[in-house]
């Protein structure tokens, strides 16, 4: 699931470059894939600390 969110981050992030670069920062669609991708690496840091905390969880057992 790890690798889903990464290319779906790198794809967003590519997105919002181009769209940034076509239409401008302040453009509705750069800015809505600007909070997209804000989304997406939430949701990859809290997956990332679920895992450290599994893993020192599997440790301390």
């Amino acid at each position: 699931m790890e690798e889903g969110i990464l290319k779906q981050l790198e794809r967003t992030r590519e997105l919002m470059i181009r769209s940034g670069i076509e239409n401008g920062l302040r453009n509705a669609k750069t800015i809505r894939l600007s909070r997209q991708l804000d989304r997406l690496m939430n949701k990859y840091a809290k997956q990332q600390k679920q895992n450290e905390n599994r893993i020192d969880n599997q440790l301390m057992n």
